[in-house]
């Protein structure tokens, strides 16, 4: 997916921004195809019954057909020769294997000569068997199977609707995929129950022939800003990174880390697979199951929403002014950012990070502590990589971050 020197899971081609006067593309789609329904009742899940949520007096959420054949129309028009469709939930397989079935098909007899169709799933894998791996291997799909490690880490927070672990039913599911051939990494979540054993959740990752890991930091708060228990400090996400550095630079050419690429194409001056690093919030959108769309997985709120498939062209979602309002929260300017050496990577970081806590888009990203702490030990030894395997000196662009959207 995409051209770039390290090319991960969810990334999509598509230029920088550089001011209003330049309509951005939208070169992925996060699809919600079961909107926020899950099988699952994580404890830390942010999306599930939250009181933002629009649809969330709405009983049964399914994409339909017609609303499937509409998306897949559009947007294969609009985005050639390059599109990506990416499906998250809630737990996406909830649609069944019949929607996507139905969604190759939509692609084969929409597609023109030399497009490239990308397809990628997010998945707890609960609802995997034999005739879901047959899809995947055969037209290619790269999956991100969710496990946050070893059994008692996993369960921790991980269960179903009775209350039940479902680690072993994950672990089923990935000896299913590796025995079908079936392209997929492991999204970690960065919890209490894991942040302080990095070498552990490592290891266990490795030992199931894993090579290639994204580890999510968990950041939710109460009303008054507060850390929930399961909510890891910046201090901890920075000492787990670096651990897990030092344990993978010796193997990085058989392994991949989404964090590790992400900078690597940021010191290389490419633009990160990550749209935590981008200079702005408008590589992708979500689409919900209705056909609505929002600009960011964690603002599908009413007051984000930026039209509506059936009725909108692509184009016309693409400049909304909402679009523009919603990408420019990246580039607020806060006085550390303006003297940080590290600010053409990060790029002022994650607004939900900035946001989450006392819901100020103006506020640094709760885990800049830890950005700092991790770019000051492996910014040089990836610069030197990079040089390497491109023949010549890398260095960081000058940030245009802090420049008015």
């Amino acid at each position: 997916m995409g051209s770039s020197l390290f090319p991960i899971y969810g990334e999509g081609p598509g230029p920088l921004v550089n001011g209003l006067g330049t309509t951005p593309r939208i070169t992925s789609l996060l699809i919600k195809p079961a909107s926020a329904v899950c099988n699952l009742d994580c404890a830390y899940c942010f999306y599930l019954d939250r009181e933002a949520d629009p649809y969330k007096a709405l009983p049964g959420r399914r994409m339909t057909v017609d609303t499937l054949e509409r998306l897949v129309d559009t947007y294969l028009f609009y985005s050639y020769p390059n599109s990506v469709f990416a499906f998250q939930g809630g737990e996406p397989t909830l649609a069944g294997l019949p929607f996507f079935e139905k969604l190759v098909e939509f692609q084969q007899q929409f597609g023109r000569d030399g497009q490239n169709v990308s397809n990628a799933l997010q998945t707890n894998a609960i609802l995997l068997d034999d005739n879901w791996c047959q899809l995947f291997h055969s037209y290619n799909w790269l999956l991100g199977v969710s496990i946050d490690g070893p059994e008692e880490m996993h369960d921790l927070y991980r269960f179903n609707k009775a209350g039940a672990g479902t680690w072993r039913k994950v672990m089923n599911a990935i000896e299913r995929l590796q025995r079908n051939k079936v392209e997929f990494n492991v999204l970690c979540v960065l919890s209490q129950a894991n942040v302080e054993k990095p070498k552990e959740v490592y290891n266990f990752f490795r030992r199931l022939g894993i090579d290639n890991m994204q580890f999510i930091p968990l950041a939710e708060f109460d009303a008054e800003g507060n850390r929930l228990p399961f909510t890891i400090t910046p201090e901890q996400y920075g000492r787990f990174l670096v651990e897990v550095f030092e344990l993978w630079w010796p193997e990085r050419r058989k392994c991949r880390i989404r964090f590790f690429d992400n900078v690597a194409e940021a010191v290389a001056g490419q633009k990160p697979g990550s749209c935590t690093m981008h200079e702005t919030c408008d590589s992708y959108v979500v689409v919900e199951y209705n056909g609505d769309i929002f600009p960011c997985d964690f603002f599908v709120e009413k007051e984000w929403k930026l039209g509506n498939i059936t009725i909108d062209s692509w184009t016309e979602i693409a400049r909304r002014q909402r679009r523009y309002s919603f990408a420019s929260k990246k580039t607020l300017a806060h006085p550390e950012c303006q003297v940080c050496e590290y600010a053409s990577i990060c790029h002022g970081g994650c607004p939900k990070f900035r946001h989450g806590r006392h819901h100020d888009f103006n506020e640094l990203d709760y885990f800049c502590a830890s950005y700092k702490t991790v770019f000051g030990r492996i910014v040089g030894p990836l610069r030197e990589e990079v040089r390497k395997l491109m023949g010549q000196q890398a260095a960081m662009a000058a940030s245009s971050a802090l420049n008015p959207y």
